[in-house]
């Protein structure tokens, strides 16, 4: 198997799947998009928010210097979201407080998202892949590198937090 399907697929799994995040969030009010399991945990809408995000600004900007769905959109404007920031290294104070539009509204952008970056992935060359960047906070890693790890696996993480909260609300769980 190729490695671009192979991405491309659980990265559109993970994003708009039956099982995926923007699944995850569209059934639920804005207060349990809002609702944190604990005080010291994020809330569904910011590990949402957080995994859409990062995998928005990775296919866009840091790949190719392009402004990601976010800007192209207009949403931190429009939501009232930090413009750059996406979540990483953010003190929890400010995540905790972080308040988002109502769900449809997020699933939306987690859909705009899949259909902007997985055809991204799909048409990837092998070098291209296999190309050497600088990524924060990973440092040096390669272009396959930062999308197996910054979106596929900690994108999933954040998923089963999602997952977690959803149960502890009793909404129906996700089946894996």
């Amino acid at each position: 198997m190729l490695l671009q399907p192979f991405i491309a697929r659980y990265v559109r799994e993970l994003l708009v799947g039956t099982n995926s995040i923007t699944a995850a969030v569209e059934d639920l009010t804005l207060e349990e998009l809002h609702a944190r399991p604990h005080p010291d945990a994020n809330s569904i809408g910011f590990d949402a928010w957080h995994v859409f995000r990062t995998a928005d600004n990775i296919a866009h900007f840091v790949f190719y210097g392009e402004p990601p769905v976010w800007r192209q959109q207009g949403l931190a404007e429009g939501w009232g979201l930090p413009r750059n920031a996406q979540g990483t290294g953010l003190p929890p104070a400010e995540a905790y407080a972080m308040r988002f539009p109502e769900p449809a509204a997020l699933a939306a952008y987690g859909r705009a998202v899949a259909a902007a970056i997985v055809p991204r992935i799909e048409a990837m060359d092998d070098a291209f892949l296999a190309g050497a960047i600088d990524m924060q906070p990973l440092g040096a890693t390669t272009r396959f590198g930062a999308l197996g790890t910054s979106v596929l696996t900690h994108g999933y993480a954040h998923l089963g937090h999602i997952a977690l909260a959803r149960t502890l609300l009793g909404k129906p769980s996700l089946t894996f």
